[in-house]
């Protein structure tokens, strides 16, 4: 006894959630966490970015006022101080369900719109909805992480399909057909790509619709770099095909008006067959709903006017820059033996190069490359094996073009350091 309290108890019934613990490892986020680390906190230069999707730290890649102004005008206005509905406020859907519609064959109703806290929200909703005993899923390697850590909370069956780098990332048909089998609900796609910077062809899309069609399974199309697309092809909405086959289409304003933190986003169900609702996925979807978060009602009182007021020029000016970033990082790439890079990107912020550790000294893979490029650089890459290819990196070319020209240097500079001697 102590101060007239017991003090014998031993343990306690709590701990951690290993799978949680788990999970979050998996994570871009907890990646580049890491990194951020190892930066010399004496180096007194700028730190150099080039591992995380988010460009709106630059001046040159400020969101239009028009966007600005709609929040603030939905904030003054005092009607959207009030708890949304579970799938979100009518106008905003019907805004979505009108700037979708757009680039699809039918129209969309807002009854089809399911407004989410940003994409990440979207692909939380999605897997829970679709997971069951048994289930699994299909990814693309390399692909995005956030589905393999929700898909491991929710216990489904991970199967991971190829993109080809030597086809500008297509999506390895063969291999999906092998994969599948009477348990799999879902391939997922992501167009314009992350991490690989490529922009999927209609021709090839309606390959992957036909093969969902002959599976029996959903396309789940992840489209958050919609209209991001610089190069040849032009982006085309997998939504195009949900007569063939289900799509669900996930997206936000995230990326096309450099706003991630705004966290609005959208889980769109093409499907002008019913078969969703006939096997029960938008029962599910509608009870995850029931037991999640809403969007901010004031971001979501703004979304009408973001969608229907911007201007072309916005968007034009935006995908010239990424332009402009894109072709200096791939002719900066050629510069650097130890990285190759097999196709110049054409879509979203990202590009895939190969790291050739023959070439280097005292660098044992990926990771370490990314930790020691911190370390002696200051500078953030993500290490391919964070996005499913081992000794690849994943570099993110959103940002000003004096920053890109000034991280190439320093890349440089690290390879001539580690640089294996002949």
């Amino acid at each position: 006894m102590e101060n007239g309290t017991t003090t014998s108890r031993r343990t306690w019934n709590f701990k951690e959630n290993e799978k949680l613990v788990s999970v979050s490892d998996l994570t871009v986020r907890s990646v580049l966490n890491k990194l951020r680390c190892c930066i010399d906190p004496a180096d007194t230069r700028p730190i150099i970015p080039l591992g995380h999707g988010d460009p709106s730290a630059f001046p040159c890649f400020r969101t239009t006022p028009i966007a600005e102004d709609a929040v603030s005008d939905a904030v003054r206005s005092a009607n959207f101080n009030c708890y949304s509905s579970t799938v979100g406020i009518l106008p905003a859907r019907r805004a979505v369900a009108e700037y979708l519609s757009q680039d699809l064959p039918y129209k969309l109703s807002p009854d089809d719109i399911y407004l989410t806290i940003g994409c990440g929200q979207a692909i939380e909703i999605l897997l829970n909805a679709l997971a069951r005993p048994n289930a699994n899923i299909l990814l693309p390697t390399p692909g995005f992480p956030y589905y393999e850590a929700w898909g491991g909370f929710t216990q489904m069956e991970m199967r991971h399909f190829n993109l080809l780098p030597e086809k500008e990332w297509e999506v390895d048909i063969n291999a999906v057909e092998s994969l599948a089998d009477e348990n799999t609900v879902a391939m997922v796609i992501i167009n314009p790509g992350n991490p690989c910077g490529n922009v999927y062809s209609e021709q090839h899309l309606k390959k992957v619709a036909e093969m969902a069609r002959k599976l029996g399974i959903l396309v789940i199309s992840d489209e958050v770099y919609a209209h991001l697309a610089f190069g040849s092809k032009p982006f085309v909405p997998m939504g195009i095909f949900g007569s063939i086959a289900p799509v669900i289409t996930l997206g936000s304003i995230s990326k096309r008006w450099i706003v991630p933190g705004w966290r609005l986003g959208w889980l769109v169900t093409n499907d002008p067959n019913g078969i969703l609702k006939e096997h029960g996925v938008i029962d599910s979807i509608m009870g995850y709903l029931n037991i999640s978060s809403d969007p901010a009602t004031f971001i979501q009182g703004a979304i009408p006017q973001i969608l229907q007021e911007t201007k072309d020029d916005f968007f034009s000016k935006i995908v010239n820059m990424l332009r402009e970033d894109a072709d200096i990082c791939y002719e900066r790439i050629k510069d650097i033996p130890c990285i190759t890079c097999p196709s110049k990107p054409q879509g979203s912020m990202f590009v895939m190069v190969q790291l050739h550790l023959n070439l280097l000294e005292d660098i044992e893979d990926d990771l370490d490359f990314c930790a020691k490029l911190a370390r002696e650089e200051s500078m953030l890459i993500l290490p391919g094996v964070a996005v499913g290819l081992k000794n690849w990196l994943r570099i993110t070319f959103a940002c000003e073009p004096s920053y890109l020209e000034d991280g190439f240097q320093r890349l440089t500079a690290f390879y001539q350091r580690h640089a294996k001697k002949q």
